[in-house]
């Protein structure tokens, strides 16, 4: 099973679980726990492959990675924890899990934060792409995340950002890192099937203003999805805004899981 940690309030406070993105792990959520550890029970959980999801302390995957697989591990999880239904908080790849996770047991899922949040691959992003899945056997993985790191968060005040998702990548080994990049080079059928519906779970997108490759599309998208979907743009910030900006994120995070607890249930 996957490595998780629980903080727990008590059993009438609402759930809150944290899903990182390729490459991070749990540890990127350090400057949220505190805050959300007053309001709520939170669940912190490891991919596989990251943080401490990984052999000796995971069984080994046989084959390669699908989205349906990597999710089915995080209700494995929760199904540990004793976790029936619970608030998702993401940021980057973590999004596509959650979003997938509210198709795939939506009772499950009672909100949706999603944090640079991944809806559609643009020219320049499907270019690095291409060039790193052409180029992962002979070019030794850190090369390529560190390249991956600059072009999405290329500013100054980007760098904290940047050093933390490059010194948590450093833990991965290169199988795990090749097995976690096919699954994004096939990404867009499924980012075109989650800009065409939109789920009836309340949702919240937190995109910062300087992530120039993934705002433009989910500011397309939240104009079509108005019924369950909100966007707020998070100023000066870059791709990783619980990093960048986290007071911010925090306060419209918790603010927005206070109201859609309060909402009746389907």
């Amino acid at each position: 099973m996957l490595h998780y940690r629980k903080h727990m309030l008590s059993p009438d406070h609402e759930w809150v679980v944290f899903v990182h993105g390729a490459g991070g792990s749990s540890s990127i959520w350090y400057r949220q726990v505190r805050e959300f550890r007053k309001n709520f029970n939170v669940l912190l959980v490891d991919l596989r492959g990251h943080g401490d999801s990984q052999p000796p302390m995971l069984k080994a995957f046989e084959g390669e990675y699908t989205f349906n697989d990597l999710v089915a591990e995080i209700i494995e999880v929760l199904d540990d924890a004793e976790v029936r239904e619970a608030h998702f908080v993401g940021i980057s790849l973590g999004c596509i899990l959650i979003r997938i996770l509210g198709e795939m047991a939506p009772e499950r899922v009672k909100s949706m934060v999603m944090g640079g949040a991944i809806i559609r691959l643009n020219l320049r992003s499907r270019v690095l792409v291409g060039l790193g899945n052409a180029f992962k056997r002979v070019i030794p993985f850190m090369w390529l995340y560190r390249l991956f790191a600059w072009v999405i968060m290329p500013r100054r005040r980007h760098r904290e950002s940047r050093s933390l998702f490059v010194s948590q990548a450093k833990k991965l080994c290169q199988k795990e890192f090749i097995r976690w990049f096919r699954l994004t080079y096939g990404v867009n059928p499924l980012l075109r099937l989650f800009e065409d519906r939109e789920l009836p779970i309340p949702t919240l997108y937190l995109m910062g203003d300087e992530d120039y490759m993934f705002l433009p599309p989910v500011q397309r998208m939240v104009q079509r999805q108005t019924r369950f979907t909100r966007l707020e743009i998070i100023p000066e910030s870059g791709h990783v805004v619980n990093v960048d900006r986290p007071e911010l994120f925090n306060e419209l995070s918790i603010g927005f899981i206070r109201q859609a607890a309060l909402r009746p249930a389907a």
